[in-house]
């Protein structure tokens, strides 16, 4: 019950008169099985030239011990259905839900100009031609390219594709973002300017919105929240002074503490509705972000406060709380976790400079508690009064 692979070769072939097991590697002529598989007679193409998928094919049929037809072609939108409806069973958020199906759009888009209808017809060129219309940043285009790898990953796992051509597109430079925490001058600054943005404000919904931008700013420094989770933060995720802020993937909710001056600041805002502090709930989580980074702009620019580069107003707040906590003394692990990072290495990634300046903030203070000890006085300890001679002591 064994298959015999062999190419079999086209009268145009200079191999042609040679013997079945000789199989030039220079050949171009496709790879058929013979023998008996499963009590059947197989002679058979593999309708392919490529040695190590005629293998793995081959192995494939005799581990199963039939001969495994290729399913009929199966189309672009049928696969992104599937995919989709995938991802909601898996009950991923909404976030990364919505980010594929941009995806989805943009392949379609791509297809649609180029009659691509079919899921085979995108091979590794035309993968390659498609990541290169995108306009995002490398950083962007790095998180897009590892979806395009997800989707045809799913797609070889139910083998509607030989291979998954995607995970031979090399990853885009990225260089990290130079970590901008805001010094303290800076953020008082910017808590003066929002009082002074609230005076000049006019129309009732005006105020209220500036109104609303300082509790903002406390909220996002001391919860360490991307602008996104702050701006749709409700009133049913405080419990006393303690704020949730996501649950583990082990099922375990974490929480940060408030300061009581933050809690203030967001009792005494007027609220969008009883429930919601900063948006109405009507809208999509991301038009509220974008609308509330404006805000911020204008209040950075207002008070002449560096921005940082490209859309990272908000994570100078997040800088500034990771920071802070790490030269209070907090351990990166923990920093790691209250930041909903999923690996302690994207902190370390991101903060280890601010570890270095803590430990020579710590041996820094410890150098000046020498200084304050009397028992180190040289006129107190002394010097020895007897002198060994040099060399070897036996």
């Amino acid at each position: 019950m064994t298959l015999t692979l062999y190419r079999r070769h086209k009268r145009t072939c200079p191999n042609f008169d040679k013997a079945r097991r000789e199989m030039q590697r220079k050949c171009n002529c496709k790879f058929w099985v013979d023998g008996v598989l499963g009590g059947r007679e197989v002679r058979m193409s593999l309708d392919t030239r490529d040695s190590k998928k005629a293998n793995e094919k081959l192995h494939e049929w005799e581990s199963k011990e039939q001969v495994v037809e290729p399913g009929a072609p199966v189309t672009l939108a049928d696969a992104w259905t599937s995919m989709l409806a995938d991802l909601e069973a898996r009950k991923l958020s909404n976030q990364t839900i919505r980010k594929y199906k941009l995806l989805q759009r943009q392949m379609k888009a791509y297809g649609t100009e180029r009659g691509l209808t079919m899921l085979a017809q995108f091979d590794l060129d035309t993968r390659s031609k498609f990541r290169a219309t995108w306009k995002d940043g490398p950083r962007t285009a790095g998180k897009k390219l590892e979806r395009l790898r997800a989707f045809f990953r799913f797609a070889h796992d139910r083998q509607w594709v030989e291979s998954n051509p995607a995970t031979r597109i090399k990853l885009p430079k990225v260089s990290i973002r130079p970590t901008m925490p805001l010094t303290r001058a800076e953020f008082v600054k910017l808590l003066t300017t929002s009082d002074t943005l609230q005076l000049k404000a006019e129309g009732t919904i005006a105020k209220c919105n500036a109104h609303r931008l300082k509790p903002l700013v406390l909220l996002m420094r001391y919860s360490g929240m991307r602008v996104s989770d702050a701006v749709t933060m409700s009133t049913d995720r405080l419990d006393g002074k303690k704020l949730f802020l996501y649950t583990q993937k082990t099922g375990t909710p974490v929480y940060t503490v408030l300061p009581d001056s933050v809690l203030q600041a967001l009792e005494a805002a007027p609220r969008v509705t009883t429930k919601n502090y900063f948006w109405s709930g009507r809208c999509k989580r991301e038009s509220i972000a974008s609308l509330w980074e404006k805000r911020l702009k204008i209040l950075f620019d207002s008070a002449e406060v560096l921005k940082g580069q490209g859309n990272a107003i908000s994570h100078r707040f997040r800088d500034t709380f990771a920071v802070e906590l790490l030269l209070a003394g907090v351990p990166i692990e923990r920093v790691a976790i209250l930041l909903g990072h999923q690996s302690v290495r994207v902190t370390e990634r991101h903060y280890n400079p601010w570890v270095r300046l803590r430990q020579e903030q710590l041996e820094a203070d410890v150098a000046s508690a020498w200084k304050l000890d009397p028992v180190l006085d040289s006129k107190i300890i002394g010097t020895n009064q007897v002198h060994l001679a040099k060399g070897p002591v036996n």
